[in-house]
């Protein structure tokens, strides 16, 4: 989810269609027809990246009318295999062979990584500051998926299946993870692949578009469209794969039938295994600031937010209390990301309200920075727009000056409490990796060590388990409940994820639909 203001929309309840639409016209997938051909094969396939291993010694092939799924924890070697696979990683040591129209139709290749290079390229050619309007939307959801070419009825279709029509004129950088992660699948869609890989396609959404997603691809397996997903949970699987794949540090743990691998008991300790101990959280560290004693940190009455003709707050009432751990909940694009850029500062619309941050009426002298100091936080956003090319201890100590990179002074006290918090976290090993050689959600645990670092007054974590596999979203989970256990920080925990959710939290914000738009319903334990 954004942490920009403006990419929140309002779904009406009434737009969820009961019976969804008919699958859309699918081009006849290469090799569809059943013959002993494989699809593709890989022999000896042996991967290195940033010199370490990514894929090692990998044998492995997929005939025609097989789905497939590749299953592993983080960092097992499932987005190098589907890198070697798109072409992505030319470079690589063994045999790829591909069926001759596989090669023809290409792959279609659909992960995170795609949004945040769009997100980038949007971002540097942003020419806000030169506009008179003062805002530039980048590339458009529709330009996204359709290029140059003009809509045909596919696009049309689409559009219409997975509910984006409103949205086709919004920049990316404005849209929910959800609603990115359909415009990538669109795009991939119309491209008419021989194969279609997904990475991790239900990460991040909530339920309503979980089981939508999950049903559009059932029933690509079933049209015959040749899919690889890639899953780091068990629970993640379709019902329409019909073999498995399971990596484990870049080599092929086993592979199959679906339910002769799911009986290999390898797999169960594989994907769920033991959680290891967590050391003890470091004393907090001093604050330069003081927080106010008898009144609640966070407080909104009557707050509401519209852009343009569209309401996207309306009467919110919330108080955050000392002591409370409070979960926002709600469906992609409810006013989530609205709410949170009101108490963060980001957000202008915060003035002329009544909104007291801290102890302090929002518009009354106070800096952006003055607020922001006071928050830890773990988003997304964060995440892609980290800066590369740092050790991960340069990472955590980025914590203390809040900033994107590191580009302050520190020195031994910064660099001790950096470690403590990635020994409490379980990375006491990492903190002279690089950053960008660590998966997805290594960094991701990483970055709630970043935020841990200077003891902030809330812990803001919005969607932090995003990108994780089971067992580490396990750990996060118990990490977020030792911090609070431990440590004076307060945390406010943003999850579209059914079944995420710290044991501490005390106070729910429940964003409950109604038929003009979303009620934000406070419940207190």
């Amino acid at each position: 989810m954004s942490s920009n203001s403006n990419c929140d929309k309002i779904n009406s309840p009434g737009r969820r269609r009961i019976k969804p639409a008919p699958l859309p016209r699918l081009k006849r997938a290469a090799g569809a027809a059943m013959n002993d051909v494989p699809l593709f094969s890989l022999d000896q396939v042996q991967l290195v990246y940033r010199a370490r291993p990514a894929l090692d010694q990998l044998d492995w092939q997929v005939l025609p009318g097989q789905q497939w799924a590749c299953i592993g924890p983080n960092g097992s070697g499932k987005t190098s295999l589907a890198r070697v696979l798109s072409g992505e990683a030319p470079h690589f040591a063994g045999s790829y062979q591909r069926d001759p129209a596989l090669a023809k139709q290409g792959v279609a290749y659909v992960c995170f990584e795609q949004a945040r290079a769009l997100c980038d390229r949007d971002r540097k050619l942003d020419d806000s500051e030169t506009r008179a309007d003062a805002s530039d939307p980048g590339t458009t959801v529709a330009s996204a998926i359709l290029g140059a070419r003009e809509p045909e009825q596919r696009f049309r279709d689409w559009v219409e299946r997975l509910g984006i029509g409103h949205i086709l004129q919004r920049g990316l950088r404005y849209i929910s993870t959800g609603e990115m992660r359909k415009t990538l699948f669109i795009r991939a869609l119309l491209s008419d692949p021989g194969l279609l890989i997904l990475d991790s396609p239900l990460d991040g959404v909530d339920r309503a578009t979980r089981e939508e997603l999950m049903a559009v691809i059932d029933e690509l397996m079933q049209s015959g469209l040749p899919l690889l997903l890639l899953c780091r949970d068990l629970d993640d699987l379709p019902t329409g794969c019909s073999h498995l794949l399971v990596l484990d540090e870049g080599r092929a743990l086993c592979s199959g039938r679906r339910e002769e691998v799911l009986a290999d008991s390898r797999v169960e300790a594989l994907m769920r295994p033991p959680l290891p101990p967590l050391a003890p959280p470091p004393e907090p560290a001093e604050r330069p600031y003081t927080l106010p004693a008898d009144t609640p940190l966070l407080e909104l009455h009557g707050v509401n937010v519209s852009y343009g003709d569209t309401r996207v707050l309306r009467d919110v009432h919330w108080r955050f209390e000392r002591g409370q751990h409070c979960a926002i909940a709600g469906p992609n694009g409810c006013g989530k990301s609205t709410l949170l850029s009101l108490v963060t500062g980001d957000n202008h619309k915060a003035y002329g309200q009544d909104i007291t941050l801290f102890g302090r009426r929002r518009g009354s002298g106070e800096s952006i920075w003055d607020i922001k100091q006071k928050y830890g936080q773990v988003d997304t956003q964060l995440h892609l727009n980290f800066a590369r090319g740092m050790r991960v201890l340069e990472v955590v100590v980025s914590g203390f000056f809040d900033s994107i990179g590191l580009y302050d002074d520190w020195g031994d006290r910064q660099r001790e409490r950096a470690l403590q918090w990635l020994d409490a976290l379980g990375l006491g090993g990492l903190a002279k990796d690089g950053f960008d050689t660590l998966s997805f959600g290594l960094q991701r645990m990483v970055l709630l060590a970043r935020a841990m670092v200077k003891s902030p007054a809330i812990l803001l974590l919005d969607e932090p388990t995003l990108g994780l596999d089971g067992g580490h979203r396990r750990l996060v989970l118990r990490a977020i409940d030792h911090i609070a256990s431990h440590c004076d920080t307060q945390v406010i925990f943003v999850s579209h994820s059914v079944g995420d959710m710290p044991a501490c939290i005390n106070q729910r914000l429940v964003f409950e639909p109604r038929a003009d738009g979303f009620e934000v319903v406070t419940y207190s334990d």
